[in-house]
C-alpha cells in the first residue's frame, strides 16, 4: 500500500527530517520518502490509517492538505 501525503509548511531539510521521523513512528509504516520540492511524503506500508498519518504530520507542526 502506498499513500501520498501533500504537506504545507516545510521549508528546509530540518522540516523533512521532522516529518520523516514522525511518519516512521506510525503503525504499519515501512518506508517514508519526504520531498521538500514536491511538498509531499510518499509512505509505504501495511494497513496505513489516513488519520494516524495526518496526526503524526500535524503533531510535528505541519499541515496536511490531502492524502491519496
Amino acid at each position: 500500500m502506498e499513500k501520498i501525503i501533500s504537506i504545507e509548511g516545510m521549508s528546509c531539510e530540518h522540516c523533512v527530517k521532522a516529518v520523516t521521523n514522525a511518519l516512521k513512528e506510525v503503525e504499519g509504516v515501512e518506508e517514508v520518502k519526504v520531498s521538500l520540492e514536491e511538498k509531499n511524503a510518499v509512505v509505504k506500508g501495511n494497513n496505513l490509517d489516513d488519520e494516524k498519518l495526518k496526526g503524526a504530520v500535524e503533531e510535528a507542526g505541519y499541515d496536511v492538505v490531502n492524502i491519496k
